[in-house]
């Protein structure tokens, strides 16, 4: 049986390249953070873990996107990521990327789709 899609905050919460929303996730191995901001019109969703060492994106709560709001960065080494992927493209883990998770927007808030993620 498939997990019921979960909100996660209105859609109006979301800002163009703007402060991101956290939330938590179950996990493998157990309660994890995550993320979602909007970019070129979309939500998409990760893991809070950088991909480099596993430590919180953000600079300040919901801070994930860089002064030029094109790229999510991370506070500690500078890995910096496409938000439409998460695809590190510059900094100590070019190459690696960030644990995506599925969400979608349906009546005016945004859903994460499954709830529990394997590792």
């Amino acid at each position: 049986m498939a997990d019921e899609p979960r909100v996660i905050c209105d859609s109006g919460a979301l800002e163009e390249g703007g402060k991101g929303v956290r939330f938590t996730v179950m996990t493998a191995d157990g309660e994890e953070p995550a993320f979602v901001v909007r970019f070129s019109g979309k939500a998409y969703a990760y893991l809070n873990r950088c991909a480099h060492v596993p430590v919180e994106l953000d600079w300040s709560d919901g801070a994930f996107f860089d002064y030029s709001k094109l790229y999510l960065i991370c506070a500690t080494h500078g890995a910096t990521y496409l938000p439409e992927n998460g695809v590190c493209v510059m900094g100590p883990c070019k190459g690696k990327r960030l644990t995506p998770l599925a969400v979608e927007e349906r009546d005016g808030r945004v859903l994460l789709v499954k709830e529990t993620r394997h590792a």
